[in-house]
């Protein structure tokens, strides 16, 4: 006897295979990920190897580094490892390599890259180690799965992140970024497909820093790099001869903020360097890079990124109607550049005529020898027309002393040719100086708020507060001092009695964040500072030649970090018995992004002989330093200190 089912009973079956068929199928596709992902770390395990780090510094720059494993890439099979160079930044006494059949031997670095952050070890081994096959630059896809590899718990099993490529060509040109989980446990690994194929390094790396550390802020973010091994494996011979490969630099600057919409004009050319060699020229147009077309700045960045100092780079140029095609050979760094000084001080807030008014001329000055003064406008510098003070400081910029310039000056409605023999800037701070403009009368003008101005980010738990003087008016532009108070110490209307006077007398506005912790700055607050400037500025007439970032001890460091850091902004630095902090990276002086220094101290500071010993370097580097040793156990600058500070940022905009 044959039974049958019900049609409801077959139905409900039908139905329950619909429901589950969708979680049978995505189950698999599970278990394929896995084995998939299983499968390509053991195609590159062989080639991965740990790396025992014994002996040297407990401390790097302010951070903590163990002495625990950490990981290395095999890139040939005669011994030679590529890492991380942030995994021997402590400088170790040995190094040990345990390749994965568990031999362990003795390795030295032979090789560096200080572009990418990458060392070369040789391990002293006849054993043949194996090589890894290499992804080419044409096979890797945004969106494609990537594998962090790093080899630093014990076991025969390497530890594994998974993620995908989220960006090729970052940090200018030099790495692809994954957001799989990268840290300590695997700098040094490599990065690979879902094929077991490496893509590239796993390092830490900032497109804003240049150092061992530069990125290791963001362990485990979701923010990782690593340097493509296609990238790595044409240098190796140099790396293995125990060549030092360094960063190419051309030596110029671009005009305007935007690097990712304005073309890549040149605003200078630092002279003596390989962009002056190659007969570039302020107004010229970049329009090609090694082949690439150049649309904008944020182009021409990557290309040079990409390069070592000893490289050669195709260039082509525009200058008006001509097409100008330039090979020019990076170098590794430039000779320090010396700010020239043609000796006058602008009027601010004047009419909007072309030239620049003269407000002051420095006595002894290369203008005052050449016969400017006070009230002539100048017209053109270097048979260049000035229509604003930026353009004259671009013009300048193109020069050094003790290069000798036309100028044009009109005074009485009568033009004058002169020439003027450029100097150094001087340190002197005028005793005096006239008005920087006309009265102003204020009747009938909108104004924003004065007094007291609280700032408030909405993405920011930090406090911040600014100071606008009674006097404001929004046709003067005024300098901003961004006050970074010692934590813990912060007094709003003591800062406001102190500054009240001199914001008033040299149209300054005080701008005064504060810590989220009330006990420290925390370095990453850099940014917080940065953005409450960018709120200031688009509310109130700044003049960006007087922004000046100052403090004391802690606050002084956050004020050397916040300066380094953001070179485009910044204009001084006026830190108070405070050292560099140990992570600061001061770049070489640049003709555009100018940047003063007003340094001061106790003489009996526990700091005196290495902030001394600072200023030497500063100074050698060429930048302008005024150096004020205090009495015994000064606290803070005194009213006439004070007074003199602000004459000094009131100077700020000098040509």
């Amino acid at each position: 006897m044959i039974r049958t089912q019900s049609p409801f009973v077959i139905l409900a079956f039908v139905a329950l295979l619909r429901i589950a068929a969708p979680a049978l199928a995505q189950e698999d596709v599970r278990l394929q990920e896995e084995v998939a992902i299983k499968n390509a770390v053991a195609a590159v395990a062989p080639s991965v190897v740990r790396i025992e780090t014994l002996g040297g510094l407990e401390r790097v720059g302010g951070v903590l580094v163990g002495t625990g494993p950490t990981t290395g890439l095999v890139v040939s099979e005669d011994g030679y490892v590529i890492s991380s160079a942030f995994n021997f930044i402590q400088q170790p006494t040995t190094i040990l390599v345990t390749s994965p059949s568990g031999k362990r031997t003795a390795a030295q670095i032979v090789g560096r890259d200080r572009s990418r952050m990458l060392v070369l070890l040789k391990v002293n081994t006849d054993e043949k180690l194996p090589v890894p096959t290499m992804v080419p630059r044409n096979e890797m896809v945004v969106g494609q799965w990537t594998i962090a590899v790093g080899r630093t718990f014990e076991g025969p099993e390497p530890n594994v992140s998974v993620g995908v490529l989220s960006a090729r060509d970052r940090v200018w040109g030099k790495a692809i970024q994954t957001d799989a989980k990268i840290s300590p446990n695997n700098y040094g690994g490599p990065l690979v497909d879902i094929r077991g194929r490496v893509l590239g390094v796993l390092v830490p790396l900032s497109p804003q820093g240049q150092d061992e550390v530069a990125g290791a802020e963001w362990y485990d973010s979701g923010i990782g790099f690593a340097v493509p091994l296609v990238d790595i494996l044409p240098h190796l011979d140099k790396l293995k001869r125990g060549d030092e490969l360094k960063p190419g630099v051309l030596g110029l600057n671009l005009k305007g903020a935007d690097i990712y919409s304005l073309p890549a004009e040149v605003a200078a050319v630092q002279p003596k360097s390989p962009a002056y060699a190659a007969g570039l020229k302020a107004g010229d147009v970049i329009v090609q890079a090694d082949g690439e077309e150049i649309v904008r700045q944020a182009q021409l960045r990557h290309v040079i990124g990409r390069h070592y100092a000893g490289d050669q780079v195709s260039l082509v140029a525009k200058r008006g109607d001509q097409r100008i095609e330039l090979s020019v050979e990076l170098v590794d760094k430039l000779e320090p550049y010396v700010h020239p000084f043609l000796g006058v001080l602008p009027l601010r807030a004047t009419a909007p005529e072309a030239g620049v008014v003269v407000r002051f001329v420095y006595p002894g000055s290369p203008a005052a020898e050449a016969g400017i003064q006070a009230g002539d406008r100048l017209l053109t510098l270097a048979g260049k027309p000035l229509p604003d003070l930026n353009s004259a400081l671009q013009v300048l910029a193109n020069f050094e002393p003790p290069a000798e310039i036309d100028a044009q000056i009109q005074r009485n409605g009568q033009p004058q040719d002169l020439k003027v023999k450029l100097a150094a800037l001087p340190k002197e701070i005028p005793a005096e100086l006239p008005p920087a403009h006309a009265p102003i009368d204020p009747a009938g003008v909108e104004r924003p708020p004065v007094g007291a101005v609280e700032i408030k980010l909405p993405e920011e738990s930090n406090e911040c507060v600014a100071y606008i003087p009674e006097t404001y008016h929004p046709t003067v532009p005024h300098g901003v001092v961004v006050w970074l108070t010692e934590p813990g110490k912060f007094d709003r209307a003591k800062l406001i009695e102190q500054f009240k006077n001199v914001c008033s007398q040299y149209d300054l506005i005080v701008l005064a964040p504060q810590p989220a912790d009330a006990a420290r700055w925390q370095p990453t607050e850099v940014e917080f500072i940065r953005k409450s400037l960018d709120d200031l500025i688009s509310k109130y007439n700044v003049d960006r030649t007087r922004i000046v970032a100052q403090g004391s001890q802690a606050g002084g460091a956050m004020a050397w970090l916040t300066a380094l850091g953001h070179r485009d902004l910044i204009r001084a630095v006026v830190p108070f018995d405070t050292s560099l902090p140990a992570r600061a990276q001061v770049a070489a002086n640049d003709p555009i992004e100018r940047l003063a220094i007003h340094i001061a101290f106790p003489k009996n500071s526990k700091l005196a002989d290495r902030i001394r010993a600072e200023v030497k370097q500063l100074e050698a580097m060429k930048y302008p330093v005024l150096v004020k040793e205090l009495d015994d156990d000064a606290k803070q600058l005194t009213e006439d200190q004070t007074k003199e500070l602000a004459r000094w940022i009131d100077t700020l905009d000098r040509l």
